[in-house]
């Protein structure tokens, strides 16, 4: 998935690869809970929800809403209404938030719960079990701040993913987990995290900022460079799909001792 309200960006992702396209409405509360973090509030609207809408099949595009309250009915309609294909709820926690969702969607798109409170996460059995909920994110960085952890990849090494991941599998829901960076870039590179994607049983990632960079004056990929980092990605995770348990587990060693270095270095 890749964070855009740019048609033109937007447009290059579908034909680099990108599965789904996300145009992010998401701003109440965001401020206060992650403040002072290196985070980005995208900012985005309804009104780029329509033009997004305008250049991608409608199945390529995720909305992500604002925490359900009394607005939230109105929210899923005008976004359905502009060309949402798939509704993204974030901080819910526990099901009861996803059913009113199911319910005001009414089938007419995909419906994705982004668990990251410690509630979801607590009652993530329940969650799994919610008819018409598409598939679930787990959103490691509102979920490491909820759980007061130093670094959000930790939650990777302290058994709370590997948790989350066996409910949903043991409910065959689909989910993917977090973010991922360009290949040979990040804290913990994108290619040691993918170990984890591949052992959990994860189909999905939000691609980073770095995914942005790199074009004309700092500017967001052209659709030729976007493409060939997408196919990098891809390259990777074939590859580790394609490993020994014995070769697995070593890079996921190689992981956890990176995860840690970042932990103790506060």
């Amino acid at each position: 998935m890749l964070i855009t309200n740019s048609p033109v960006t937007a447009a290059n992702a579908v034909a680099s690869d990108v599965d789904l396209v996300f145009v992010d409405l998401e701003i109440k509360g965001k401020q206060a809970r992650q403040a002072g973090r290196s985070t980005v509030i995208s900012g985005h609207t309804l009104d780029d929800v329509a033009r997004v809408s305008a250049v991608l099949p409608r199945d390529r595009l995720l909305v992500r809403l604002n925490p359900w309250d009394a607005d939230s009915s109105r929210e899923v309609e005008a976004a359905i209404e502009r060309g949402a294909g798939h509704l993204m709820l974030p901080m819910f926690r526990g099901p009861e938030e996803l059913e009113l969702l199911v319910r005001a969607v009414d089938r007419r798109c995909g419906v994705i719960g982004l668990l990251e409170t410690a509630e979801a996460a607590q009652r993530v059995g329940d969650v799994a079990r919610v008819a018409g909920l598409s598939r679930v994110h787990v959103g490691l960085n509102d979920l490491h701040l909820a759980l007061r952890r130093r670094f959000m990849f930790e939650l990777l090494i302290d058994g709370t993913v590997p948790r989350i991941a066996e409910a949903l599998r043991a409910r065959s829901m689909p989910f993917g987990i977090g973010g991922l960076a360009r290949v040979g870039e990040g804290l913990v590179p994108a290619e040691n995290l993918l170990c984890e994607h591949v052992a959990l049983g994860s189909s999905g990632a939000i691609l980073s900022r770095t995914f942005h960079r790199g074009g004309i004056g700092g500017g967001a990929l052209d659709g030729a460079a976007l493409g060939a980092e997408v196919k990098r990605l891809r390259a990777a995770i074939r590859e580790r799909r394609s490993l020994s348990a014995a070769a697995l587990a070593e890079l996921r060693a190689d992981t956890v001792a990176r995860i840690r270095r970042v932990v103790d270095s506060g």
